[in-house]
Formats: C-alpha cells, structure tokens, sequence
C-alpha cells in the first residue's frame, strides 16, 4: 500500500493567501507603472526594463511583465519581441477618441443639473476653484484640481458615478494635457475658463454652460500642435518598429 501523506494545514492556509496577495502586488505595480506613464514621469519613447523597474518597486519580474502587458492593451506601452518595451509615443489619433468620449459624457450631464443645484456641492466647486488659484505654478497640483472640479460638475447632475470610467478611457488625453501645461507654463486660462463655465451653468444651465464648456475641453488640440511642434519626438508618426543603437531611438 502507498502511505498517505498527512495534510499540511499551514501550507493549505500559506496557499489560499498567496493569491489575494499576489493580485494586491500586480494592481499596485500596474497603477504605479500607470502613474508614471500618465504623469510623464515615464516620458513617452522611453525604453522600459523589466529587471531595473522590479528592482525599484522590489517585486519580482512577474508582475512587472503582467502591468507592462496590460498597459500595452491600454496602448499606453509597446512591446516588441527581441527589441524592447517602450513608453509608447503620443498619438493624436488616441487622443483625440478619448476627448471625444469625455466630452461627450461631460457634456450630456450638464443637462441634468437641477434647476436648484445642491448647495454643497457648489460649495465644494467654488473652494476648488480658490484653491486653484493658489497653486502657484504647481502643474501636478493644478491638474489634481481640475480633475476634482470636473468631477465635482458631475456631482451637480447626479452622475458622479460615471467618473472613473470617464478616466480609465482617457489616458493618452492625459498625457497630452499635461504636455500642453508644461508648454503653457501657466494654468490661468484655464481657471477662468473654469469659473465661467460654473457661472454659466448656474445662471443659464446647459444652454449657456455648454459651449464653454465644449471650447475649454478642446484646448488641448491647440496645445498638442504647440507641444508637437517643438518636440515632435514625443509623438506617434508611424506604427515601426523603433531600432537600438547605442541608445534607444525611433525611426
């Protein structure tokens, strides 16, 4: 007969937590590596190695290889086999589909603000924009407002809910906003922009409000044109495969 060998019940529980803990470790390594991407920390062209970004989040290549495969699906990197993986290039084409879908959602909900609005949430919308005046040349302090005051005119109409879906589509638009606010240099456009579109809404509604709304959300056209012009390295030209030199270039 064959001796049967004697459960491990602290290998059992060892087992069940090593998933759960697994999973927490590759959604801290994506959002992180999604971060950096969105951000520019990651500059659009640069080469990604597995073994140095394990190395400085102290993971294992494992789920540095799982993150870079799903923001590759998000198009946000590009992996080619035996050259590398790279930060992928600004594409105005992606930009441009995910400025279509904000706007449209953003621009539907103005509809559905209330006659009388909640108090509280206006509230919450003219504090930001006096914080937004004070940021004082702070670009990523800057753009943590801005998307809290958009945020914020989604809660006026009830569908507060829909935003996160709103930023998961949008990360190429993000990256090409902030592009255009380190060439711009200044946010105070873009401040009043704000304060006209909430003194819109709340004195016309969606009639008067949504124009403006439409125009400020669609600067960041002109802004690409600008950035692209002096540094058209950081934007898609071709779908090629880039080539490594000494160093890591595109043609």
């Amino acid at each position: 007969m064959t001796a049967t060998k004697a459960a491990d019940p602290k290998g059992s529980r060892r087992r069940a937590t090593d998933a759960p803990e697994a999973r927490s470790t590759g959604h801290a390594v994506f959002t992180e590596l999604r971060r950096r991407v969105i951000t520019l920390v990651l500059e659009p062209g640069a080469l990604l190695s597995e073994n140095e970004l394990a190395a400085e989040l102290g993971v294992s290549r494992t789920p540095i290889r799982d993150a870079l495969m799903l923001l590759s699906q998000e198009g946000l990197v590009q992996i080619f086999p035996r050259v590398g993986t790279f930060v992928s290039r600004v594409d105005p084409q992606h930009v441009a589909d995910a400025q279509f879908l904000r706007e449209a959602v953003e621009l539907a909900s103005l509809g559905d603000v209330p006659a009388a609005p909640d108090a509280d949430a206006i509230s919450e919308l003219r504090e930001n924009l006096a914080q937004q005046r004070v940021v004082d040349g702070d670009l990523e302090q800057f753009f943590r407002l801005d998307e809290l005051f958009h945020q914020g005119l989604m809660r006026l109409a009830g569908h507060e809910g829909t935003w996160p879906s709103v930023v998961a589509a949008k990360g190429h638009l993000d990256r090409a906003r902030r592009l255009g606010l380190n060439e711009v240099g200044t946010v105070h456009v873009f401040i009043e922009q704000h304060t006209e579109v909430l003194d819109a809404l709340l004195r016309g509604g969606a009639a008067e409000a949504g124009p403006l709304l439409r125009a400020h959300l669609r600067t960041v056209f002109d802004d690409i044109e600008r950035v692209r012009a002096r540094s058209p390295e950081l934007f898609a030209i071709n779908s090629g495969i880039p080539k490594r030199k000494s160093v890591a270039v595109w043609h």
